[in-house]
């Protein structure tokens, strides 16, 4: 939580609405996502600060961050979408993760997916895996979340895909690891 909030700090650059939205209550943290205007680092401390509360009026906001092209925003936007727990995150998560066209962004949304641990979570994983595997694919990160996530959740159905998986030199050892862990 510090580390997102010094981010967001230094993006603000010393502007007095930080402090008045790190001071700000659930009501007027609300308010700011909805008015027109507002900094990015602004929407995303009400957010952020919303989700953590466990207050439901951030999930729109988050999932929005989630998707975003920066890495920070998208892992705090994780971290505060595992926390709030409203039952639309799976769903949520899935989508972005499958999503061919933003699969530079699906890291954070394969690791909350694992987080979760929701009934989308296997299938997902293994969906967006199953499309990594192509020769010379760019997203070895993403395709090595997966395969982590789905050692994690141990569901036999990943077992085709991880086997898949090892043959992938960046891939191979977590594979392995997660087939163990499928028992």
């Amino acid at each position: 939580m510090n580390d997102v909030l010094e981010r967001l700090r230094t993006e603000a650059a010393g502007s007095p609405e930080y402090e008045g939205l790190l001071a700000a209550g659930p009501d007027a943290l609300a308010a700011s996502l909805t008015s027109a205007g507002r900094p990015l680092w602004a929407r995303e401390l009400a957010a952020y600060r919303l989700g953590l509360a466990g207050d439901r009026r951030a999930f729109e906001p988050l999932v929005l961050l989630l998707n975003h092209r920066d890495p920070p925003r998208c892992a705090a936007a994780a971290e505060a979408l595992a926390v709030l727990a409203d039952p639309r995150t799976a769903r949520a998560a899935a989508a972005l993760a499958t999503n061919e066209l933003r699969t530079a962004y699906a890291l954070q949304p394969v690791r909350l997916l694992t987080a979760l641990r929701a009934p989308e979570s296997a299938p997902a994983l293994i969906r967006t895996l199953s499309r990594l595997l192509a020769p010379n694919d760019p997203y070895w990160r993403v395709a090595l979340a997966c395969v982590e996530g789905l050692g994690a959740l141990a569901d036999p159905r990943a077992r085709e895909v991880l086997t898949r998986a090892q043959s992938h030199p960046r891939l191979a050892v977590a594979a392995t690891g997660a087939l163990r862990a499928l028992g």
